[in-house]
């Protein structure tokens, strides 16, 4: 899933929660105590999606550093090796441009 995607869930999850919020939000309904209890419910679980969310989205970031942390250690540890990588993907990208 890329980041668009994601974006772009997200705010139809969004938008989805605020119409329902509107449509519970309706006066007429607050006799109801079912709506009560929905409405608690809804809120509840916005809450938790919420905090998942924000929980999943800093374990990507520590683990995307932590992945950038470790390729910046390897290629001081072997800069020839990732020189020489960086040759090859190189020689190999020239070729196939080259023969077009």
């Amino acid at each position: 899933m890329t980041a668009s995607d994601t974006t772009t869930t997200q705010g139809e999850l969004e938008k989805l929660v605020s119409d329902l919020r509107g449509l519970l939000a309706n006066k007429d309904l607050d006799a109801v105590p079912e709506i009560k209890l929905l409405r608690q419910r809804l809120d509840d679980g916005i809450h938790n999606v919420r905090e998942s969310a924000v929980r999943a989205a800093q374990d990507a970031a520590r683990q995307a550093k932590e992945a950038a942390l470790a390729a910046d250690r390897y290629a001081h540890d072997e800069p020839w090796r990732v020189a020489g990588a960086a040759l090859a993907v190189g020689a190999l990208v020239g070729f196939l441009l080259a023969r077009r």
